[in-house]
């Protein structure tokens, strides 16, 4: 997918130079020159970075920056000529992310542009991952609240779900029946430890290739069930 950056200073040629080097980059950059359009764009946009300078007409960066951080969380790179603004920048007090100093080489802006961009990616692909279980042909959506078999995907109760996605998440772990039922059904739940049962002989029936000899959803005799890997 392609990354857009959104640069932000009221120095025209200095967001021309920008832009055009971060396009030499394979980026994708919208410009605006003051506080009110930056937090338009913001607003309308969804962006990967903004590069923010801190003396903008209308709405000062901090302004801005503050106000972002009210609705989402890109990474902000502030732009600063002034020394003694470091250190409320750093200090998080305005939800900034990073900061570069004028007059600045635009090599620095790229590197720094380009970390925060890898940062980001590896943050996305972790949370992407962490939304998925992955044992052996069983692989489950958390979001989704979908299970695929040898990448098909089958049809599970909601109850059918909840059990496998607590045993998947929870491997080697053995629950007894009484604990799957509160946990699954909830201590309210007026049923007997004979709903875990049916339920369990209906995923293994769903999901095993021979119910009778399990793979994956095992008993443990005089205890409960576990999920092996």
């Amino acid at each position: 997918m392609e990354k857009r950056v959104l640069v932000v200073d009221d120095e025209k040629l200095i967001v021309k130079g920008i832009k055009f080097s971060l396009e030499q980059e394979g980026l994708t950059v919208d410009c605006a020159y003051d506080g009110e359009e930056a937090l338009a764009a913001a607003k309308a946009t969804s962006y990967d970075v903004i590069l923010l300078d801190l003396m903008l007409p209308k709405l000062s960066g901090f302004e801005v920056c503050q106000q972002i951080r009210e609705f989402s969380d890109v990474p902000i790179v502030m732009l600063t000529a002034k020394s003694e603004d470091i250190d409320k920048i750093m200090g998080l007090e305005y939800g900034a992310d990073d900061y570069i100093t004028k007059p600045f080489n635009i090599l620095e802006v790229k590197a720094r542009i380009k970390a925060i961009l890898r940062r980001s990616r590896k943050q996305t692909e972790a949370a992407a991952e962490a939304n998925f279980l992955t044992v052996g042909e069983i692989r489950l959506e958390r979001d989704g609240r979908r299970v695929f078999l040898r990448g098909t995907e089958i049809n599970l109760t909601a109850k059918e779900f909840d059990l496998l996605e607590l045993l998947m998440t929870n491997p080697n772990k053995v629950y007894s029946r009484e604990n799957l039922l509160n946990i699954v059904w909830g201590y309210e739940y007026p049923g007997d430890v004979r709903t875990v049962d049916v339920h369990v002989r209906r995923l293994r029936e769903k999901i095993e290739q021979n119910p009778s000899e399990p793979d994956y959803i095992h008993t443990k005799w005089g205890v409960g069930y576990f999920f092996k890997v």
